[in-house]
């Protein structure tokens, strides 16, 4: 029992060193992202739910940049690990710096997730989504989203209650189309997003975050420090 207190102890401040190096080298203000995520399986069915609520800033606990609510009603055919999901997010999206000006969105998405172990302590998840946007002042949006994620459990073999774990992802937006409306065009590649954060298991149903995440635009890039609760009930 120590020696797995131990590594997580190590691992936590080397975690936080890597995280307090990338904010003090970042080019871009720092920010925060807060997280939650929920999930629940229908008992004898194929069906569920599940979504997330999050907050962004554009620095430090300042600078409103993004408010999401995101729900959706999950389908996992009989003897896969295969989720089929169908939903709705409406988005809010304010401008970096001393405005105040907020955008509206709306969006409807369909997306597959296909899990993959590789070897003992490999958790693969490849996220496929499509998002159909009706933004504010904007024409009709399509995009397209393809994430890798990645966990590997440090103290124990599987993903699972009081394990501490490192955790990756990796995701790439490209628009559906180029001019969106008012004579204003965007190009194919949206952003681009890479995560590094350390876990741990608080209950068998529920898990807690920590990480950096570097976004990526044709316009911008900024980190942001990220605490996530994920859910299951």
């Amino acid at each position: 029992m120590f020696h797995q207190k131990f590594i997580g102890v190590i691992s936590l401040f080397l975690f936080l060193n890597v995280s307090f190096t990338s904010l003090v080298q970042a080019q871009s203000q720092a920010g925060t992202w807060y997280v939650y995520f929920f999930k629940h399986q229908f008992k004898e069915s194929n069906f569920g739910i599940q979504g997330d609520t999050q907050y962004h800033d554009w620095k430090i606990v300042s600078d409103f940049s993004q408010f999401i609510v995101r729900s959706g009603v999950t389908f996992t055919p009989k003897n896969t690990r295969i989720k089929f999901v169908l939903g709705y997010a409406y988005v809010l999206n304010g401008k970096l710096g001393e405005s105040k000006e907020t955008i509206n969105e709306n969006r409807i998405y369909q997306e597959i997730l296909l899990p993959q172990k590789v070897g003992s302590r490999f958790y693969f998840t490849h996220r496929f989504r499509y998002e159909e946007r009706f933004v504010e002042n904007q024409d009709f949006r399509t995009r397209f989203r393809y994430n890798l994620f990645l966990n590997v459990p440090l103290n124990k073999k599987e993903f699972e209650y009081k394990a501490i774990y490192l955790t990756f992802y990796n995701e790439l937006f490209i628009n559906g189309e180029k001019s969106i409306g008012n004579d204003i065009e965007v190009e194919y590649f949206d952003r681009n997003r890479t995560y590094l954060g350390l876990g741990y298991f608080l209950k068998p149903n529920a898990k807690l975050q920590l990480g950096w995440i570097r976004q990526v635009t044709n316009l911008t890039h900024n980190g942001q420090v990220q605490l996530s609760l994920f859910h299951t009930f």
